[in-house]
């Protein structure tokens, strides 16, 4: 058994504060790590003598959960910024062509090795991940997630009314999914997530399969996209004219449930919300991406007043950065222009245990909790210069949510000092 110590100020969000969830934070905490869980959290004092001949490591800044991405794309990787277009036309300009190199399992491999290496330096230790129709881009990314223990969900993508190079069948899409199931189930940290593009690239038929995969294999997740932008729903509905919305076109083919993640979700009736609602299906908020394409913001009054399961989510390459601190910032932006308040707590939340309790994995990573997987990260306040000054105690308000604010707002990846996995560094920043 191997056992670690850590010692720093703690801080992390275990329920959401809307509903009453307590901020918890030891200003001198202690971590215990014991073969890569967490043993014992708690102040320093009163816990030190327990474990007195255990070597105790200082971590030198905010010590946070890690980061769990609820929705990003790694095949996407090389096209952030990609210039000039609202969402259907940037997927025909950018994206498809991207994704058709996946064909090529070396290239999955690199891109699979550099997405990882950024979610580690963002301190990203969890995500909910596309991948490519290719099966083989899903055996890369796990194979590099299985190599450095980060805990990724992700499935094949399933689109028989893709372009040229990026189509399957409703038959193969089935198979090759399944033969991806067999192969990946119970590995290290890695998830299956059955993942339709999102409803204008798979047929009926395709639609109909992909439900009855998912009642097949009830351990999954149903990862896809919905509501995103207003060309996109007006696409829908004119394709579905019977449906009675967006939302209602996947519940027909069985595919909304409660463990559904549906990205986005920035133009919904609420007809939708009320379903959502109903069946415990929730919304990975994405405000990067949805400032970039010129899709609108999400609208967090409508949610909470429905109650929605909600997490956050960078979407790499729409969005245009790993950092979910920066992804959090965004996301205060977004309510805010809708007059709505985003705490920097609830906002840490939505990035760690929210993000996990969408993915169904809060009862392993999010809080640092005991019983919890050790991923955590180190926060560095004085990671530039105008953050530093911001966060000096002279030129704040000496409370811990100025200091989470100025950090989401003004942070990025240099904020990030180093990242644990399962009690292990991970990535040091140099």
């Amino acid at each position: 058994m191997t056992i670690r110590a850590y010692r720093g100020e703690l801080l992390s969000v275990a329920q959401d504060p809307r509903d009453g969830g307590e901020v918890r934070h030891e200003v001198d905490g202690l971590l215990v790590v014991e073969d890569g869980i967490v043993a014992a959290r708690g102040n320093h004092a009163d816990l030190a003598d327990r474990y007195p001949d255990v070597s105790v490591e200082d971590l030198p800044g905010l010590v946070v959960p890690g980061f769990v991405d609820a929705h990003v794309h790694y095949p996407q990787t090389d096209c952030i910024a990609a210039h000039g277009e609202q969402l259907l036309d940037w997927l025909d300009r950018h994206i498809f062509p991207a994704e058709a190199q996946f064909a090529n399992r070396a290239h999955a491999d690199a891109l699979a090795d550099v997405f990882l290496t950024e979610l580690l330096r963002n301190g990203t230790t969890s995500a909910l991940v596309f991948a490519t129709v290719h099966e083989h881009s899903v055996d890369a990314l796990f194979d590099a997630a299985l190599a450095r223990r980060i805990r990724v969900v992700s499935g094949k993508v399933l689109m028989d009314m893709g372009p040229d190079g990026l189509r399957d069948t409703p038959a193969t899409g089935r198979a090759e999914s399944e033969a991806l199931i067999r192969r990946w189930r119970g590995r290290g940290r890695l998830g299956y997530a059955i993942t339709p593009r999102f409803a204008l690239t798979s047929s009926d038929a395709q639609l109909a399969e992909t439900g009855a995969l998912l009642a097949d294999h009830p351990d999954a997740l149903l990862h896809t996209h919905l509501a995103e932008n207003r060309h996109e729903c007006a696409a829908v509905a004119a394709r579905f004219a019977d449906a009675a919305d967006y939302l209602d076109v996947y519940d027909r083919f069985g595919l909304v449930g409660a463990r559904s993640v549906f990205a986005h979700g920035i133009h919904l009736t609420e007809r939708s919300c009320a379903r959502l609602a109903e069946t415990g299906a929730g919304i990975a908020i994405c405000p990067s991406s949805n400032l970039f394409l010129g899709s609108g913001h999400f609208d967090f009054g409508q949610a909470d007043r429905h109650g929605l399961a909600l997490g956050l989510g960078t979407d790499i390459g729409a969005g245009t950065s790993f950092s979910m601190l920066h992804t959090a910032g965004l996301a205060y932006q977004a309510a805010l222009a809708r007059e709505d308040r985003l705490d920097p707590f609830r906002a840490l939340w939505l990035a760690t245990a929210g993000s996990a309790k969408l993915l169904h994995i809060a009862d392993r990573v999010g809080a640092l909790e005991v019983g919890q997987e050790a991923d955590f990260v180190v926060l560095d306040e004085a990671a530039t210069p105008l953050l530093a000054r911001r966060t000096r105690p002279e030129n704040r308000r000496a409370t811990l949510a100025e200091r989470l604010f100025a950090l989401q707002i003004l942070g990025d990846d240099r904020a990030v000092a180093r990242s644990y996995v399962m009690g292990q560094c991970a990535h040091r920043r140099d």
